[in-house]
């Protein structure tokens, strides 16, 4: 099936939802997927990389980190 079928078929079958939290949930992967778009990863030059590193371990040295916990208690409240 190509992807204008599937498309098609996928707008078809959302149409027939009758849950507001299965359409909810489709809305929120909808913005995820449009924002993923607008920061597509682009591929790094060896030189690009090397500096990234370069700062990371600089920022390390400097005590610029998260720490994992922190970072976790952030993320639960992306949700």
């Amino acid at each position: 099936m190509d992807l204008q079928s599937r498309k098609i078929e996928f707008v078809q079958e959302f149409l027939k939802l009758q849950s507001e939290e299965a359409i909810s949930r489709l809305e929120k992967l909808l913005r995820i997927e449009k924002k993923w778009d607008k920061n597509r990863l682009e591929p790094m030059t060896v030189q690009e990389f090397n500096a990234r590193i370069e700062k990371s371990m600089a920022d390390a040295k400097s005590g610029r980190l998260t720490e994992v916990s922190d970072l976790l208690e952030e993320i639960e409240k992306w949700n």
